[in-house]
């Protein structure tokens, strides 16, 4: 199992990216969570099988219609159990 850790700059923020995220995420069967940062950004970490990681990576480089993704940093790491039971908004 993996941990997808996402950074993504640009217009992410009041564009219904983090509720667009917890669809896919949930779609994809992935736990974790997408949080809006205080300096505009959108950060996210999922855990789950790779290929469905990738997918939400793929969707995360495009985002929702009103966003307008710049920049998506990613950082991938191998782990033992999953650390949530759920996908979801972290305030």
């Amino acid at each position: 199992m993996k941990r997808l850790t996402l950074k993504i700059r640009g217009e992410v923020q009041g564009v219904y990216f983090r509720e667009s995220v917890v669809e896919i995420a949930k779609e994809l069967d992935l736990v974790g969570w997408v949080r809006n940062d205080k300096d505009g950004a959108v950060s996210v970490v999922a855990e789950g099988e790779e290929n469905k990681l990738t997918e939400l990576l793929n969707y995360c480089g495009e985002g929702p219609k009103l966003s307008v993704v710049e920049d998506v940093k990613e950082k991938w790491e191998f782990i033992n159990k999953k650390s949530f039971e759920e996908f979801k908004i972290k305030y």
